[in-house]
């Protein structure tokens, strides 16, 4: 497959589509330099965007924790995901959506008389972890944690913030990983680079709580699931070692979906019965 940048089809920038070929930016752009920039990954399933409401919500919301403000409303965003799909005849798609401030009269940290840009493209894309999703998933830990609330946004889809989870997935692909798991800066079991946990222990669901990392969309899709099956969840804060205990593991994420995990560092984890009835719940969900 070409690179994301030599492709076919429309994607849709500012207001109108163009051609995928010529959706660029400038080199002085402000989000290339400071990380001015939020986004949202969201999937298609026969030509729905699963949760599209509360991610083009959500990107408000990260936009105006990075204080910048996006100029088309949730209504507009949502139109244009959907054109987004029908002018490249797609019904089962990645969708991202991505806002930022561009090139202006500011190139410097500040940056508030540069207009705000927002663009939305969408392609096929399979399993994230590939063969993963049936065996499980390998993970590395990474040598970074996420930080304290004191020193990011920490609940926005920011892409600033996913800087430490490229350095971190590399890192764990060079070892035979899918993925690495990142620590909290307290020392608690925080996120994949790119997907909430859940750890299962005597039938029972154990998941960090999200006080310092994004509280994502699939995450409480099965926690809302588990619930309703009557199944106990437990979010809370979690050591490290306590992973020795638990039977279970898999990770949440719209690009992840629900994956199973065999092995985290030393630790290892059955592909039990939750785990296959929550992944195959999810994916009867998001295609009913």
């Amino acid at each position: 497959m070409a690179g994301y940048d030599d492709r076919d089809g429309k994607i849709w920038m500012d207001g109108k589509l163009i051609d995928w070929r010529a959706a660029n930016v400038h080199i002085l752009t402000h989000a290339l330099h400071y990380a001015s920039s939020v986004f949202e990954g969201e999937r298609a399933y026969n030509g729905k965007i699963f949760k599209s409401r509360e991610h083009s919500e959500r990107l408000h919301f990260s936009a105006g924790e990075l204080d910048f403000q996006i100029p088309f409303t949730v209504d507009e965003i949502e139109a244009a995901k959907q054109e987004v799909l029908t002018a490249n005849g797609l019904t089962d798609a990645y969708v991202r959506a991505v806002a930022w401030r561009g090139a202006g009269e500011d190139m410097g940290v500040a940056s508030a008389r540069n207009p705000v840009h927002l663009a939305i493209a969408a392609w096929e894309w399979g399993a994230y972890y590939g063969d993963a999703k049936m065996k499980g998933a390998k993970l590395d830990i990474s040598k970074w944690k996420r930080p304290s609330p004191e020193t990011i946004p920490v609940h926005a889809k920011a892409a600033g913030l996913y800087m430490i989870c490229t350095t971190s997935k590399h890192a764990a692909e060079a070892k035979g990983c899918s993925d690495a798991l990142f620590m909290d800066y307290r020392g608690y079991v925080a996120e994949a680079t790119g997907a909430n946990i859940f750890f299962v222990k005597d039938g029972e669901v154990h998941t960090p709580d999200p006080d310092c990392f994004l509280n994502g969309l699939t995450r409480q899709t099965v926690i809302g699931m588990l619930r309703d099956r009557q199944v106990k969840v437990h979010e809370r804060h979690i050591m490290p070692e306590e992973m020795e205990g638990f039977e279970q593991c898999w990770l949440t994420g719209t690009a992840a979906e629900v994956t199973p995990v065999g092995q985290i560092g030393d630790y290892n984890f059955e592909v039990g019965a939750l785990t296959r009835e929550i992944a195959g719940s999810y994916e009867k969900l998001v295609r009913s």
